[in-house]
């Protein structure tokens, strides 16, 4: 029976050397696209096409495995974007005035990027580092009193 164990355990500790060999953790800076606002399917947003354009913003940020941003390196910019080929388009700075006046927004409300791409892997690394300070930290030891039973 332990035999079986141990052949079990290392099955799987080579198995997961093997794949980690080849499994990479992709880090590097990439654009993100958002879809912030569905403009109403008009003439007016109505591509060659036959698609539809929406507002989206844009932004280039660092991060870690695709889910850690780590900081933005550009601030989003709003463009227009046809979800069905997932292509966008920069739009004039009166057009999208005349866009956002239309359609009773501010720039402000669709322009902003969640907290957790802003803050969240910056909080995250904080943290760890954090722990990582605490547990290197050498606690009191205690003093033991010797007793007679």
């Amino acid at each position: 029976m332990k035999q079986i164990i141990l052949m079990l355990a290392m099955l799987a500790t080579t198995s997961s050397f093997a794949f980690a060999n080849k499994a990479k953790i992709p880090f590097g800076e990439r654009q993100v696209l958002n879809k912030v606002y569905d403009l109403p399917n008009t003439a007016e947003f109505n591509l060659d096409n036959a698609n539809y354009v929406d507002l989206a913003t844009l932004h280039t940020e660092f991060n870690i495995a695709y889910i850690l941003p780590l900081y933005i390196t550009q601030e989003p910019i709003l463009v227009a974007y046809d979800e069905q080929t997932e292509k966008y388009f920069g739009i004039p700075e009166d057009e999208l005035k005349r866009i956002l006046a239309t359609q009773n927004l501010k720039m402000g409300d669709v322009i902003g990027l969640p907290f957790y791409t802003r803050y969240g892997c910056k909080i995250m690394v904080l943290l760890f580092i954090a722990l990582l300070i605490w547990g290197s930290i050498p606690s009191e030891k205690r003093k033991i009193i010797p007793k007679n039973v």
